[in-house]
């Protein structure tokens, strides 16, 4: 007998943008301890790594030379140059854990996210976090960056966030992130939808057929 509850699907790629102090990251890793069935990539960098970092765990820590080669040889989904330092997905883990049936966390500013859907957008589900306000955005980034609030740090962060959400309208979801566990919910809710879409249903027809007497097409 076929198994209603256990109807193969494809993975999807679930992206997560926003500007720097929305609380993106914070969200993720709660994402993550709440469903064992999404995985993060682990991204190339030519970054230096810092000192509470580890090869292979945070990022995959490359030269620029070595980076140069991965794009010229197709090994990324996407890349880009972000304050200097260039970061790109590799493409093999992903397509690996979509094909499991398994979902891949990306934690990605717009130009990779634009980058992914031009090539595969029937995998993609993307999300875009807004702070509650611009002075709820200032207060955020004064928290974290403590040290930088009295330079110009601060005001070059919410210019880059000017820029980042004008892009808003590309992604799929919008979800204003004023309080965390709120905005958990509403991400697990977009994520256990998406996952119910016929076309990543992969086992949807073959289920369909042991109902029917007809050839499911």
């Amino acid at each position: 007998m076929f198994d209603c509850n256990k109807i193969s699907r494809r993975g999807l790629m679930f992206i997560l943008s926003a500007p720097s102090g929305t609380g993106k990251t914070t969200l993720s890793k709660m994402l993550k301890e709440e469903d064992e069935h999404i995985h993060t990539s682990i991204s190339v960098t030519t970054r230096e790594k810092r000192p509470e970092e580890k090869n292979g765990r945070e990022y995959i820590f490359i030269t620029r030379n070595e980076f140069r080669k991965m794009v010229e040889n197709g090994e990324f989904l996407e890349y880009a140059e972000v304050f200097g330092n260039l970061y790109g997905t590799p493409k093999h883990f992903v397509e690996q854990k979509l094909a499991l049936g398994e979902d891949v966390l990306f934690d990605i500013d717009w130009q990779g996210h634009r980058q992914i859907i031009s090539t595969a957008r029937e995998d993609v589900a993307s999300v875009f976090l807004l702070p509650p306000s611009k002075e709820e955005l200032a207060n955020r980034l004064i928290k974290r960056h403590i040290e930088d609030s009295d330079s110009l740090f601060v005001d070059y962060r919410l210019r880059e966030a000017d820029s980042e959400i004008m892009h808003w309208h590309e992604y799929d979801y919008i979800i204003i992130n004023k309080y965390l566990d709120q905005s958990l919910s509403k991400l697990v809710s977009i994520l256990k939808a998406e996952r119910l879409k016929k076309e990543r249903r992969t086992g949807l027809k073959g289920f369909i057929s042991s109902l029917v007497d007809h050839p499911v097409i």
